[in-house]
């Protein structure tokens, strides 16, 4: 049998097989032809274009391109879509920073708009989520940043510029310190005439006005006060008593000595919190809660606190 069906093709000359070859292919035309002229209900990736007013969003996260349905068309308009030849997305309109996700409900009409020649028939994901923030401006005054051990740095800082204006999101840019820390390099003493460029650095989506500033170290003497502090024991059990050993906690503050002046012992503040032991002798480890403004650097010289019941 295999012998009977492949003997034609034995011994011919070339225009034979370029004759079977044009028959080939001119079915296959037509078989494409006629299947692309049929109409299919699949699953699609349809491209968004999310708008929004720029001078007043900004995206938290990145907005969705694209979003995945179900439709039904012509093999033509398909395969379109599939090159991406001449597809127009769907337009979203964003409105405000409290839209949170978009419904079908949502998407349907600009999918039915933006399909040309397909039919929307639903979405395969039931929501589409977005995160668009109010675009806010902020000018903030800079400071030195205490050292990673919380102490004082034995500088004064003349900055410039003085100020710089952080523009981003609210939820990040509102809560930025004032005035903002400006953090310095390992050796500052080594700079030339006390002048060094420092990087402000900031969040992630927040612009500033200046990628550096100059800053000029002036060097100052730092005075150390030493402050006992009884604390405060937060989510204790109702209705029990306790007893703190040692009563008190020391607190070590510094200050520039012109700022000794109006400091005063109730502006300090310290807290513990009942449950969050830190060894086996249900010591508890104090924090620093409150602190006077002009405080330049400050460290809790008590490690911990045991709590008993009376």
């Amino acid at each position: 049998m295999l012998r009977w069906f492949m003997s034609p093709f034995f011994g011919q000359e070339r225009s034979y097989w370029r004759a079977v070859t044009a028959c080939f292919l001119v079915a296959s035309t037509f078989w494409l032809l006629n299947a692309l002229n049929k109409t299919y209900t699949t699953r699609i990736t349809y491209p968004l274009a999310c708008r929004y007013d720029e001078g007043r969003f900004v995206p938290v996260q990145p907005l969705p391109t694209e979003v995945a349905v179900n439709v039904t068309g012509r093999g033509w308009k398909l395969l379109r879509r599939q090159l991406l030849l001449d597809v127009k997305p769907a337009e979203l309109t964003l409105r405000t920073s409290a839209t949170r996700y978009l419904t079908s409900n949502t998407l349907r009409p600009a999918l039915q708009q933006a399909m040309d020649g397909l039919q929307f028939n639903y979405l395969l994901s039931d929501t589409l989520w977005v995160s668009l923030d109010r675009l806010v401006s902020r000018r903030l005054p800079l400071a030195l940043s205490p050292a990673t051990d919380g102490a004082a740095l034995p500088y004064d800082a003349r900055f410039e510029p003085a100020e710089v204006l952080f523009r981003g999101p609210a939820s990040k840019v509102e809560n930025l310190p004032d005035p903002y820390p400006v953090h310095l390099p390992q050796a500052p003493a080594g700079s030339t005439a006390g002048d060094i460029q420092v990087p402000i650095g900031g969040p992630e989506l927040v612009q500033t006005n200046v990628q550096d500033v100059r800053v000029r170290l002036v060097r100052r003497p730092v005075v150390t006060l030493p402050v006992d502090v009884v604390p405060e024991l937060l989510d204790a059990p109702q209705g029990r008593r306790f007893r703190l050993s040692p009563a008190t906690v020391r607190v070590r503050l510094q200050f520039f000595p012109e700022d000794t002046a109006r400091f005063s012992p109730d502006q300090v503040r310290v807290q513990l919190h009942y449950g969050q032991f830190i060894n086996q002798d249900s010591s508890l480890r104090p924090f620093l809660s409150e602190k006077p403004p002009q405080v330049r650097g400050y460290l809790v010289l008590t490690r911990g606190v045991r709590v008993r019941s009376r």
